[in-house]
């Protein structure tokens, strides 16, 4: 039997750690998955992420087991027909019809085939950790007696509310199929012992959107790597403004950020840098071309982390736009690099961010005027934008590194598995 001790003094843990999907350079869950099972490993737990397409770049330590899928949505050609000997189960058969009726069918589809892939392995792990999904498959591995939690970072009711209001005529009818997957997210979230969410604003909407008692919520929120996001050594670019828009959807607020560019555009000369994909004739494509921005908006992607680091860095001033966050990584990340940050009171924004005025400018959800006039405000005035981003990078180093975030979600582990029915003690 091994003696070792993990970093916090208990046993070493066995984490499966899962992600239905991982895009490493785009959106968070890519990168909490890298960070969290990395910092995990660092303190001497052992952890293996299964993941569907897109796979996560993992540093060296945890183990990566790919879960492969027909990928229906990948780029360039999201929503593919695949050839037929790609079908290789009745999962797959199910993941394609589900497309075709215009349901998401991933969240399922990978928690089937990692209840698939785990049979028999139930002796391998101390604790499934879920980020998520919230499929069936979950509940097929609580009948086999293994721990099972999940991360939810935000309630995707969210989403939909924001995307149901933002749709007309036919578009109501398949953004509604596309967000039944929420019925059961719902179903298996209020079944799981113990969930994990990123900020309290998440926890009251978890409680309120999935009915989930509020004494199965534990907030420990998400973290950044401060030696590599780390204030810039050069000069930084007059006038530019960097945002971030993971998804081409209208919760990112990105609209009205092009707005509020437009109109600081008639008094002086700035860019905006985002970094996302916008959809061909979407409403960032067709708000671009409404405000005349074609030569002041760029789109970049696929961005490792030391160019992100430099587009932060390069900055005057950063945005956070959104219609709705239940965290915002981006936000913290652009903090880090002590880019003087405006943002919207969405969601969990000015928990995150801090007080209005000392470690960021605060503006109403939606209102291009507001945006507009923060964002000059830090143009024109460089003591209180250096205040600001001096005051946000504190922020960040007191309350958001992994490590931090790793010692509270393995103290979070121990005590679901010690109030597990008929647990016995973790050998070490």
């Amino acid at each position: 039997m091994a003696t070792s001790t993990a970093a916090d003094g208990g046993c070493p843990l066995r984490i499966a750690l899962l992600s239905y999907r991982s895009k490493p350079h785009c959106g968070g869950q890519g990168g909490y998955v890298r960070a969290l099972s990395r910092e995990l490993v660092a303190m001497g737990h052992h952890v293996e992420v299964l993941s569907g397409p897109p796979y996560p770049d993992l540093d060296h330590g945890p183990i990566l087991t790919r879960v492969p899928s027909l990928d229906l949505y990948r780029e360039p050609d999201p929503f593919r027909v695949p050839r037929l000997r790609e079908f290789r189960s009745p999962i797959d058969v199910l993941e394609f019809v589900l497309m075709c009726t215009a349901a998401f069918p991933e969240p399922l589809t990978f928690s089937l085939r990692v209840a698939r892939l785990l049979r028999g392995r139930e002796h391998e792990f101390d604790l499934v950790h879920d980020n998520q999904g919230l499929g069936y498959g979950l509940l097929r591995l609580q009948w086999a007696g293994m721990p099972v939690v999940a991360t939810v970072h935000h309630p995707i009711t969210e989403d939909r509310r924001h995307d149901l209001r933002a749709a007309v005529g036919r578009k109501k009818l398949s953004t509604r199929r596309w967000y039944s997957f929420l019925r059961m997210q719902a179903r298996v979230v209020r079944r799981l012992p113990a969930v994990l969410t990123v900020s309290q604003s998440s926890r009251r909407d978890i409680v309120r959107d999935f009915t989930v008692p509020a004494e199965r919520l534990t907030v420990v929120p998400v973290g950044v790597d401060v030696e590599l996001f780390r204030p810039p050594s050069a000069p930084r670019v007059p006038g530019r403004i960097v945002a971030t828009a993971s998804a081409d959807v209208p919760l990112k607020g990105l609209v009205p950020l092009l707005e509020a560019v437009a109109k600081l555009r008639t008094e002086r000369d700035v860019e905006l840098m985002v970094v996302g994909r916008p959809k061909p004739g979407g409403a960032a494509a067709v708000a671009i071309e409404r405000f005349g921005l074609a030569d002041a908006v760029r789109f970049v992607s696929g961005l490792s982390e030391a160019v992100l680091v430099e587009l932060f860095g390069s900055a005057e001033v950063a945005v956070v736009p959104s219609l709705y966050e239940g965290f915002s990584l981006p936000a913290i990340e652009t903090l880090a690099c002590a880019t003087p940050l405006v943002a919207t009171t969405a969601g969990a924004l000015p928990e995150v961010v801090g007080p209005d005025g000392v470690s960021a400018l605060h503006v109403p959800p939606g209102d291009p005027e507001a945006l507009a006039a923060a964002i000059a405000r830090l143009l024109d005035d460089p003591e209180l934008a250096a205040r600001l981003g001096a005051a946000g990078r504190a922020r960040v180093v007191e309350l958001y590194t992994w490590r931090a975030v790793a010692r509270q979600t393995v103290a979070w582990y121990r005590a679901v598995l010690a109030t597990r029915v008929h647990a016995e003690a973790v050998p070490c």
